[in-house]
């Protein structure tokens, strides 16, 4: 050993340690933790350890107070399912009976005090079992029983259970290509991971394995942690599942299990591994997302947020400012303002990179050499070191909703190419400037006067709504990012672009008739009802529209070969398209007619030749025809009927139509004849 350098401590000596500082009481879990340093508990001190991160140390008797009474209506389920624990576990004979009534009773008294109903499903039986290896006195099993069940356990953890969605939203984050290959198979997060999640991984794995998992995850005493090592067991296994031939219930099995071949030397991988993700994650993952946890007055606040329906992750603008300013390892941005050039040289973050997305619709090669220099951009600025440079993309749009749906076009066009880490800015535009405002940006000991720019490089209140008045300049604190250097040069190329393309769509594409009249309609009404029909230009994205996804699954599923549909005597037109979805995935379509009615066809891309029937509406049903008039080519169907009230709207299509004047002509004209045929 060279002279100077320490001898390593005895083996054993930080159990001693350990066990010196338990006995002597007081102590938090900071203090522990700093022992342990994520090293296996000795099982005689675990209990004490547990009940430190549980900070159920020296609380009371919950059950002092109750009367035992065993006689809720689902009382020989819970009976049933103790008894079934108890046979599992290696209890003596003379213990048996006392144990099952402690657990009996702690899942009796939980329901009763917290007014819920058990069910077998709900994994409690499996949270217990590693509760009852502790061979804790029964006030103590409640207690933790509770507090797991307060802490770690998130609310709606069921199927289709807000938790799960979540949980895809982080999988895509970081693995978009597993992510996508398990929605194609419709195989959702609540389908394998339910008992992942309701029972923190005791519902499969061996007692070893699942005490060296809580031993760990407890004294985390981050909730969300849960949430990276599901990752990580699902990572493992990627290769396997994209491998995977077998049908869906057999895959769901496999994801299912698979914690189950978790051995006790992995669990230190499975650690590390997991802290790694956590570090690449968005902060904004947990703070938004809080009261998924905790005590239920939190969980009562509202939270209007659908994740179900999120395009993918949301990080708020408060943690994109302040990330790019932290020195090290961590979560860096590279902002990509998607708003109209107009918007964007009006007023802008001074870091982010332009990315006009009404290019996509218009000018598809600029759009693709914007992303080109997108790309270049955000890999010079890494290696520069630049205070925008980032691995990961956060798209910003103005944060009205008929702006971003074009943004979300965007968005998902790197989704579909696997491109990982990709995120939204959360309200976009207008959030970034609510929150400099209300952290009194433009004070003179504020540092974040900065952070807004505009092409003329004049000075203006933060408060402004985008593109309203000019806005400040980026000269604040001398930040002259690569990113922003490269922007100014190509945000003019993008305003010249995208006039002339204007230009020439007014100048070249058919009007859109604006309204069919009632008087083209007389004659008898159809059931009763008059039809109602119109084409029209769309002024706002309507807040009533239902996005059609009218067909069963089994009508998805029909095949047919497209060449054969289009051959069929009865098919007067074929319009060769897009199909535009709400989150604007866009998918290769037909949309053939017939005398009577409208089909979809969306083409299969690894079967060439073949499309699924995705749409199938009589004509009849159209209420309205609208287009956007910035992009004319954008064209939506709504479908539904009239009655004393007014219009139903049944269902909503939306199409990118090339020539979409002629096409929508052909269709208004067949639309026509069947309203003239119904009527006479």
């Amino acid at each position: 050993m060279a002279e100077g350098e320490e001898a390593p401590p005895p083996p054993g000596s930080w159990i001693k340690d350990l066990a010196d500082t338990l006995d002597e009481g007081g102590c938090d879990l900071e203090t522990v933790r700093n022992i342990i340093q994520g090293r296996q508990l000795p099982a005689d001190l675990r209990a004490k350890v547990w009940k430190i991160a549980l900070n159920v140390v020296g609380k009371g008797d919950s059950l002092a107070s109750w009367d035992g009474s065993l006689d809720l209506p689902e009382q020989s389920i819970i009976h049933k399912d103790c008894q079934e624990l108890i046979d599992q576990l290696s209890v003596p004979g003379e213990e048996k009976s006392v144990l099952t009534l402690d657990i009996e009773s702690v899942i009796t008294f939980y329901c009763k005090s917290r007014n819920v109903k058990y069910s077998s499903c709900l994994g409690w039986i499996h949270l217990l079992k590693p509760l009852v290896h502790l061979h804790l006195p029964r006030s103590d099993l409640y207690n933790c029983f509770y507090a797991i069940m307060n802490k770690f356990i998130p609310r709606d953890c069921f199927m289709k259970g807000r938790p799960f969605h979540l949980f895809r939203l982080l999988l895509q984050y970081h693995e978009p290509e597993l992510c996508s290959f398990l929605d194609t198979k419709k195989m959702t997060p609540d389908s394998y991971a339910l008992n992942w999640l309701g029972s923190l991984f005791s519902y499969y794995c061996s007692a070893e394995v699942i005490q060296a998992i809580w031993d760990g995850y407890l004294q985390q005493a981050d909730p969300f942690f849960i949430y990276f090592l599901m990752l990580i067991i699902l990572v493992n296994a990627k290769d396997v599942i994209l491998a995977q031939e077998s049908d869906k219930e057999e895959m769901i099995k496999f994801l299912e299990t698979s914690p189950a071949n978790l051995d006790l030397e992995d669990i230190e991988d499975l650690f590390s591994l997991a802290q790694y993700y956590c570090s690449k994650t968005p902060a904004s993952f947990r703070k938004d997302n809080q009261s998924l946890f905790g005590s239920s007055l939190l969980g009562l606040k509202d939270d209007d947020t659908d994740l179900s329906q999120a395009l993918c992750l949301a990080v708020s603008v408060s943690e994109i400012l302040q990330a790019n300013q932290q020195q090290g390892e961590g979560v860096r941005f590279f902002v990509v303002d998607c708003r109209p050039a107009e918007q964007y040289n009006a007023g802008h973050l001074s870091t982010a990179f332009h990315l006009d997305s009404d290019l996509m619709l218009q000018n598809p090669s600029e759009f693709a050499q914007s992303v080109k220099s997108l790309l270049e951009a955000q890999k010079q600025s890494i290696e520069s070191g630049s205070i925008a440079g980032g691995e990961h993309l956060c798209f910003m749009g103005s944060g009205r909703e008929e702006e971003d749906m074009y943004m979300n076009m965007v968005l998902a066009h790197f989704l579909q190419k696997n491109k990982e880490y990709v995120s939204i800015a959360k309200g976009g535009f207008m959030a970034l400037q609510q929150h400099l405002a209300d952290i009194n940006v433009e004070g003179p000991e504020n540092g974040y006067g900065h952070w807004i720019a505009s092409t003329s490089g004049s000075r203006n209140s933060i408060s402004s709504v985008d593109g309203d008045t000019p806005n400040g300049s980026g000269d604040g604190k001398g930040v002259k990012s690569l990113v922003n250097k490269m922007t100014v040069a190509l945000k003019t190329k993008s305003v010249n672009v995208k006039e002339k393309v204007i230009s020439f769509i007014e100048n070249t594409s058919t009007p859109v008739d604006r309204h069919v009249s009632s008087s083209d309609r007389v004659g008898k009404p159809y059931r009763g009802v008059k039809p109602v029909f119109s084409i029209g230009d769309e002024e706002e994205y309507d807040t009533d529209e239902i996005d059609s996804s009218s067909m069963s699954d089994d009508d998805r599923k029909e095949v047919v070969n497209i060449q054969t549909w289009i051959n069929k005597p009865d098919v007067k037109y074929n319009f060769p398209c897009n199909e535009v979805k709400e989150n604007g995935h866009m998918f290769p379509s037909h949309l053939l007619v017939t005398a009577t009615h409208m089909y979809c066809l969306r083409e299969i891309p690894s079967r060439k030749g073949l499309a699924y029937i995705q749409s199938r509406q009589a004509l009849n049903s159209v209420v309205k025809i609208t287009s956007k008039k910035k992009h004319p080519e954008l064209i939506t169907f709504k479908y539904g009927n009239s009655n004393t009230s007014g219009i139903e709207i049944l269902a909503v299509e939306r199409y990118l139509i090339p020539n979409a004047g002629d096409a929508t002509k052909a269709i208004k004209q067949q639309i026509m004849k069947v309203l003239d045929a119904l009527e006479s």
